[in-house]
């Protein structure tokens, strides 16, 4: 009888040794956590539970990315939309007289000249004359600038802007800005001219 006894002992012992041994598997990952929850028909189902992280990426919106960048800040027809004007301002008896728009230096061959009615579009027209000649006999002044390529000779180069009329509002407006070559600025300016009068450019070749 105490041969049994000590022998089922021993065995409860070994069998207890041997559950202890064989622990649960630890592990270092952080992953998200996994619950449970009850449905209608009482079986479980499990969820993952997002981090603050990974919500808040859910959440986001991406950035809308402006594939319609313009070079130089120059205002397109689309953006002049964004900018509307009711009219232009007063006529004034001073802008019957032929405006100086000052002089620019360039090593370039030539430069881009950009024309555009900055305030309302009322159908203001210019022409365009470089050193004596007519490169644009009648240019309507849009919303978007409207480009002109002036090629330079060495020297002093003259670019004039005559009125041929003030639209249906007030005098002819404009805003223009000279490029180089390299597509850098080399002046911006604006004119108010009466009808027949001129705005000049002068355009140093070095």
């Amino acid at each position: 009888m105490r041969r049994i006894l000590f022998l089922y002992l021993f065995i409860s012992a070994a069998g207890l040794s041997f559950l202890q041994a064989q622990e649960l598997p630890t592990t270092s990952n952080s992953g998200k956590v996994i619950k449970a929850e009850e449905t209608s028909s009482g079986f479980p189902i499990f969820r993952r539970e997002e981090t603050e992280t990974e919500s808040q990426f859910l959440k986001d919106k991406p950035k809308a990315i402006d594939l319609r960048e313009n070079p130089n800040n120059l205002m397109t027809e689309a953006d002049a939309v964004k900018q509307r004007w009711s009219k232009d301002k007063a006529a004034k008896e001073e802008y019957r007289n032929d405006q100086n728009l000052g002089n620019v230096i360039t090593n370039g061959k030539f430069v881009e000249v950009y024309c555009r009615d900055h305030e309302y579009v009322d159908g203001d027209r210019v022409k365009i004359i470089v050193n004596g000649q007519v490169v644009n006999e009648n240019m309507p002044l849009q919303g978007g600038f409207t480009p002109v390529l002036v090629h330079l000779q060495d020297g002093f180069n003259s670019i004039e802007f005559v009125a041929l009329n003030q639209g249906t509002s007030g005098p002819n407006t404009a805003e223009l800005r000279v490029l180089s070559e390299k597509g850098e600025q080399l002046a911006k300016k604006e004119w108010n001219l009466l009808t027949g009068a001129k705005a000049q450019l002068i355009v140093v070749k070095n």
